[in-house]
């Protein structure tokens, strides 16, 4: 039904602001193109946890169970066509009746779970070539000339809502990760490799010769905690993406410093697109820097004025009265001043109990 594929098609942009609704597409896709079902590939990297539809859920994780990623004849003679600039591709393409009847992979990848014709549509995310992958029953029958001729006007589309797709994660990461330097938590993204994605610009000031990033990967010279890093990353590529991520802190311990802890949060929304891969984020804690919540929610918490919200900001950091009066430039009286009303807005008697309340929120 070229229409209907067309219109499924044209409503491909709720997929970039939602990625979680791409097994639905895919099934619309499948349905308008009188297939059992359909999925995305990409073809420069195994992704066992491939968008698909939910009748080939089974199919692909037999697929890769079985290693056939790594030995797919269809793929090894499909791609370089796409990669010449074929829009489509369909079995005719690649194989003779005699080899379907032979091949393994469709003997023990497609036949058992009554599947048997296949096409592929091509498009670009940046520089990696993706498919989607349509596959037809026997009873459905061969992809014929004019069908793929309809398949066709999708690969244009396709490459389009990769594109933005990927643009949108990246400001969504974006978007996160400046909140996070805003209140001084350095942030790194990682993707379902492991490799980084991007920093924001407080995770810069925590780099040395003890923790960096080379190669797209975060080193440290710690070794338990180099250890307890490559542990994650093998999580990261074998963790469903649906499934959470189990990780405890990790201490990262540095000579002559405290140590700085590593927080593992989840990546959600439009950054978990597939052609961004957005997987975790991991925001550090540096235990050599003192930190207090910001003055704006200091004051709008205990109604501070804004003088007494700096102050109690400055003074949660265990700075002392002399140091405070030095730094605002205003006399110790003034402070003094100021640091009463903050006990009296606080509930405290003391800075050790002010510095105590304010650590907590």
């Amino acid at each position: 039904n070229a229409e209907r594929l067309l219109a499924v098609g044209a409503g491909l942009g709720e997929a970039v602001v939602d990625p979680s609704v791409w097994p639905n597409v895919l099934e619309q896709i499948g349905a308008a193109a009188g297939a059992t079902g359909a999925a995305l590939f990409r073809s420069d990297i195994a992704m066992p946890e491939i968008p698909r539809s939910a009748r080939l859920v089974e199919t692909y994780d037999n697929y890769f169970a079985t290693g056939w990623h790594r030995r797919d004849t269809l793929a090894e003679r499909g791609l370089p066509l796409l990669l010449r600039g074929y829009q489509v591709i369909s079995d005719q393409d690649i194989v003779t009746s005699d080899e379907m009847k032979r091949l393994g992979f469709y003997n023990e990848v497609l036949v058992p779970f009554g599947l048997q014709w296949f096409a592929a549509v091509g498009f670009m995310s940046g520089s990696a070539l993706w498919a989607m992958l349509i596959i037809r029953s026997p009873q459905q029958g061969p992809f014929e000339q004019h069908e793929k001729r309809a398949l066709a006007r999708l690969s244009q589309r396709l490459t389009e809502t990769a594109t933005l797709s990927k643009a949108v994660g990246r400001m969504a990461l974006s978007g996160v990760g400046n909140s996070l330097h805003r209140v001084g938590h350095p942030v790194l993204a990682l993707d379902r490799l492991g490799f980084v994605l991007g920093a924001n610009e407080s995770a810069e000031g925590i780099f040395d010769d003890e923790i960096y990033v080379r190669n797209r990967r975060l080193t440290v010279r710690d070794r338990e905690a180099r250890s307890v890093l490559a542990d994650f990353v093998d999580q990261l590529r074998t963790t469903p993406e649906a499934a959470a991520l189990p990780v405890a802190p990790i201490m990262v311990r540095r000579a002559g410093k405290q140590p700085l802890v590593i927080r593992v949060l989840p990546v959600d929304g439009a950054a978990r697109t597939p052609f961004l891969g957005a997987r975790a984020l991991l925001v550090f804690s540096d235990l050599d820097k003192k930190s207090a919540p910001p003055s704006a929610v200091l004051a709008q918490t205990f109604r501070l004025s804004p003088a007494e919200a700096r102050l109690a900001s400055l003074v949660a950091t265990g700075v002392s009265v002399a140091q405070a009066a030095e730094q605002f430039g205003v006399s110790l009286e003034t402070i003094r001043t100021q640091l009463k009303a903050v006990y009296g807005k606080t509930g405290t008697r003391r800075q050790s109990e002010l510095v105590s309340l304010l650590l907590r929120i």
